[in-house]
């Protein structure tokens, strides 16, 4: 039985920074701003102000509408749910920090990298954005059944999704290990480093799957294998990395990056892709031939050119996640 953690609320009007050399993550004021690198060790941590407040919203990077994309839309046929805007759906709630959660203050705004992501799009395609919030498991009917326009919601591409929806990429998938901020374990990033480790994963998650194929490896090889620790609840996690009780935390590195950047309590010590052996990417994601992706492409890659596509992922810390060109429809994942 699949057992899943439960995400602590993480909304907090100050946080205190890691400046992490991987991704940059945390490091700035206002956002969380930094550049890539190739170490995985922290820095000293330190507090600045963030403003998770609806205010957040309104200082999102924005974008002039791109005739190209305006023209490819037009051209397309695509007819929005409601003229003239740009109904973006995602998920949002306590936990759902870097990616997305509702505002402090009224419990309603959604923001978040992906909210930004959506806004953004919207503007480049000259549209007013709608921000519509469901649960994972609901925002495909409501693409499907044309409830929504988008979505834009930490989606990961793959062959069985693509039958069904076409996607134009803005993020590689990565998931990150997290040790206590004074551990002596300073990089994993294969399976000889996780030999004979206590590690956090969650059950029948990407994760997991990495961590049993390496352990596969160890254990042919002579060596030991990581014992892998579950928990069904976020705060049972936390005190066990705490207290020594288990080594890292494995998991989806934008939640782990915001929790380790508030807290300073943990830090990055390597990354994986989320679909190892393959590459994932996650991408906004539209009805399959319905005409609206095309045009999604076109303001992204022009946000890469111009800069803003960098700012979104600056100020939420997933500079390590960045891609050089947005694509549509690339290989996904495999059918299982």
């Amino acid at each position: 039985m699949a057992i899943t953690k439960k995400q602590g609320g993480l909304i907090v009007a100050a946080v205190a920074v890691v400046a992490l050399a991987t991704g940059g993550i945390w490091a700035g004021v206002k956002g969380f701003g930094g550049s890539s690198g190739e170490s995985t060790e922290s820095q000293v941590a330190s507090a600045v102000s963030f403003d998770l407040t609806s205010q957040n919203a309104a200082d999102r990077p924005h974008i002039d509408a791109v005739p190209e994309a305006v023209e490819a839309l037009k051209e397309s046929g695509f007819t929005p749910i409601e003229a003239g805007k740009l109904t973006v759906v995602g998920t949002a709630g306590s936990g759902g920090a870097p990616l997305g959660l509702f505002a402090s203050d009224d419990n309603s705004t959604r923001i978040g990298s992906e909210a930004d992501f959506g806004a953004l799009i919207a503007e480049g395609l000259g549209l007013e954005y709608q921000q519509a919030v469901t649960s994972w498991s609901d925002w495909p009917l409501g693409i499907q059944s044309g409830k929504y326009d988008l979505v834009t919601s930490n989606v990961t591409v793959t062959e069985e999704r693509k039958e069904l929806y076409d996607f134009a990429t803005y993020r590689v998938d990565l998931l990150g290990f997290y040790v206590k901020s004074d551990s002596s374990i300073s990089s994993i990033q294969s399976a000889e480093d996780v030999s004979g480790l206590k590690i956090i994963v969650g059950s029948g998650t990407n994760q997991e799957k990495v961590l049993l194929s390496w352990n596969q490896t160890l254990e042919s090889e002579g060596k030991d294998p990581a014992e892998l620790v579950y928990y069904d609840d976020d705060s049972a996690a936390t005190l066990a990395i705490q207290s020594g009780r288990a080594d890292a935390t494995f998991g989806p590195n934008a939640t782990g990056a915001f929790k380790a950047a508030s807290t300073a309590e943990t830090k990055l010590v390597g990354t994986v892709n989320g679909g190892w052996p393959e590459t994932a990417e996650i991408a906004a994601a539209t009805k399959k031939d319905n005409g609206l992706i095309k045009a999604v492409n076109i303001v992204l890659n022009k946000a890469i050119e111009e800069g803003q596509y960098q700012q979104i992922l600056e100020r939420w810390g997933l500079t390590a996640e960045a891609v050089t060109e947005s694509r549509i429809n690339p290989p996904g994942l495999p059918k299982s």
